[in-house]
């Protein structure tokens, strides 16, 4: 494999002319992986236009609206690494009003956000019809590894000292979770595209072989 620098405007119509390119008059469901330091929901945003004008309807969602309860997600303190890497996610949720509607047998009827974070209750998103060819784009961290099932996985890298250096001093115990996702998890070796993000203003496409 080699890398690419590219400027995040190619990498973004790269990105959409990719998945624009997959399968062809059905949906898909793409997970845009990363921490938050890589601000994986604003490349999720981005693509959205650039979809659509490739005759794609694009639909984002973020993990930050299928988080679980906060008697749950918090039970063993709130900066608890295991938890975070582990507990957080409402994987269940995430699988049964997205992914699995949004699938090639699904029904396309899903709910964009099931839970508020900030009031710690339901959400009560309306469902929403997908168009036969929609795509589906799911922003988060954490998101590979699980068996959720994704169409297309996208991984945001950053080195163990850029991901440091650019997290909120007040989420740094949150990087304790991201060294264990390396080390058991390893996304960006499988992930369908990787793109390094060290310096945010020049990103880099891995290529492989």
């Amino acid at each position: 494999m080699h890398v690419r620098p590219v400027s995040t405007e190619v990498l973004v119509q790269e990105l959409a002319d990719r998945l624009a390119g997959q399968h062809p008059g059905e949906r898909l469901r793409v997970a845009i992986d990363g921490p938050s330091a890589a601000d994986p929901g604003v490349l999720a945003a981005a693509l959205i236009a650039p979809l659509r004008l490739r005759g794609r309807p694009a639909v984002h969602v973020s993990t930050a609206d299928f988080l679980r309860p906060a008697s749950l997600r918090l039970e063993f303190g709130r900066t608890n690494p295991d938890s975070f890497y582990a507990g957080w996610i409402d994987e269940a949720g995430l699988r049964r009003e997205v992914l699995d509607p949004a699938g090639p047998l699904g029904s396309g009827r899903i709910v964009t956000r099931l839970w508020n974070a900030a009031t710690d209750r339901a959400a009560r998103e309306p469902y929403a019809e997908l168009p036969p060819e929609a795509v589906v784009l799911v922003s988060g961290s954490l998101l590979l590894g699980a068996g959720l099932p994704f169409d297309v996985t996208v991984h945001l890298a950053l080195s163990p000292a850029a991901l440091a250096r650019r997290t909120d001093p007040a989420e740094h115990w949150t990087l304790p979770a991201f060294a264990r996702y390396a080390a058991e998890v390893d996304p960006a070796a499988f992930a369908d595209v990787v793109v390094r993000l060290d310096d945010p203003r020049r990103p880099a496409m891995v290529l492989r072989a």
